[in-house]
């Protein structure tokens, strides 16, 4: 921990006078870890959680090796067209969480409050444009975003292509689910790659783009039967996995690499040991810093993290002969969009497919969304017979993380849920 003290602190300093030595050292740090999970893995977790963590760092030093062939995306924009032009999702919110890991947020969180960002922006943004200014993230080829489930999008990626002067496209996903909003977004999308087309000087073409979402399709079909197997077997898990399954089921979904990744899955599943201990389905983002979290719930045979509801956002079922249609229903009929009910009403079916035998409500600083739901959430659950603990925090912003409260919070929850299998 002293040394990811130490390169904290250093990218913080030269961050200041020499961001061009700051990114260099940020870039050799990661691609030092890289080597870990390839060469040292954790061998505590399963095969196909260790090609995810070394995959998703893959993802995130692409951007820093090829900024010139990336672009900044907003966590729920469809790729696939993305990565048919060859360019590489330079993701706001996985940077940000790679920040934090790195212990560098707490300055970069100061950089953009100093420039006039509320401190109730959500710290994934604040940290991500905190950097952009100290000129530790390199300039993307261009920007593609949507306003889907967070308000803070609208604020942040035009701040940042006014920032870096480069062009960018946002998708409006209207908030009501029917076929002309599929119809509607599906017109930007087409819009959307005429952008890329000009961006990239690359030509994208319709059946190529079926056969991506086509394994866009199988990816989340498979994906489900994992989760669904997964209900009666023992999974080893830590807080990162979650979240990286949430990530790369968003920004990296219709590529070979993250298929790989589902197929190793289910075949671990299938050998995977019987059931032990409690399993926890997490609502929203997780706090992988907190020592508190992490001493509860990481690789625990008598309580396990089974599911994360950032990996399963969409409806798999969509028609890849109509790609720009499909991935206009995965945007309106997405489950964080619209009203707080149907969000609720998923994360209810998903904890039931897991095998989930309580649910964490996160509720992240600076995420309306979550925060508004959180006592309906609770009452719905309930009423469906799954205890929820409503558990107040941030995932990337130490300096509101309540480590005591957190601990006793939680502690009392999962005591519980152990009780209840004793009586």
């Amino acid at each position: 921990m002293q040394v990811i003290e130490t390169f904290g602190k250093y990218i913080d300093q030269w961050s200041e006078t020499n961001p061009e030595r700051a990114r260099r050292l940020l870039k050799t740090g990661w691609e030092a870890q890289n080597l870990k999970y390839k060469y040292l893995p954790d061998k505590r977790l399963l095969p196909a959680d260790r090609y995810l963590a070394k995959l998703m760092m893959d993802t995130m030093l692409a951007p820093l090796k090829h900024p010139d062939q990336s672009v900044i995306v907003s966590v729920f924009t469809p790729c696939e067209m993305i990565q048919e032009v060859g360019f590489h999702a330079y993701n706001v919110e996985a940077f940000s969480c790679y920040l934090s890991a790195s212990k560098a947020e707490g300055a970069l969180l100061q950089q953009a409050e100093n420039t006039g960002i509320s401190d109730t922006l959500c710290s994934y943004h604040k940290t991500f444009i905190g950097a952009a200014e100290k000129g530790l993230l390199p300039e993307p080829r261009c920007i593609v975003y949507t306003n889907l489930t967070c308000d803070a999008n609208l604020l942040t990626f035009r701040e940042l292509a006014e920032m870096y002067g480069v062009p960018s496209f946002a998708i409006d996903v209207p908030m009501q689910q029917n076929e002309e909003n599929v119809k509607y977004v599906a017109d930007q999308l087409r819009d959307l790659a005429a952008f890329l087309e000009k961006c990239s000087g690359k030509k994208i073409e319709e059946s190529a783009l079926t056969e991506r979402l086509t394994r866009s399709r199988r990816t989340l079909r498979k994906f489900q039967k994992a989760q669904r197997m997964g209900a009666d077997h023992y999974l080893p898990s830590d807080l990162v996995t979650p979240l990286y399954s949430g990530m790369t089921n968003n920004i990296l979904l219709g590529s070979e690499q993250q298929e790989r990744y589902v197929n190793m899955l289910l075949r671990d599943v299938k050998q995977a040991p019987p059931k032990k201990g409690k399993k926890i389905y997490w609502m929203h983002a997780i706090p992988f810093w907190s020592d508190a979290v992490r001493g509860a719930l990481s690789l625990k045979e008598e309580v396990q993290i089974v599911g994360c509801e950032l990996s399963r956002t969409c409806d798999v079922d969509f028609d890849p002969e109509k790609p720009y249609e499909a991935m206009a229903k995965r945007m309106v009929y997405h489950v964080l969009n619209g009203s707080g009910t149907r969000r609720i009403k998923a994360g209810i079916r998903h904890a039931r497919e897991t095998g989930a035998d309580g649910v964490v409500w996160f509720n992240h600083w600076g995420c309306k969304h979550t925060l508004g739901a959180a006592q309906i959430a609770k009452k719905m659950f309930e009423e469906q017979g799954i205890p929820l603990l409503i558990l107040d925090g941030d995932g990337c912003d130490r300096s509101h993380g309540g480590e005591g409260q957190t601990s006793t919070r939680l502690g009392a929850f999962l005591e519980m849920l152990h009780a209840e299998n004793e009586t």
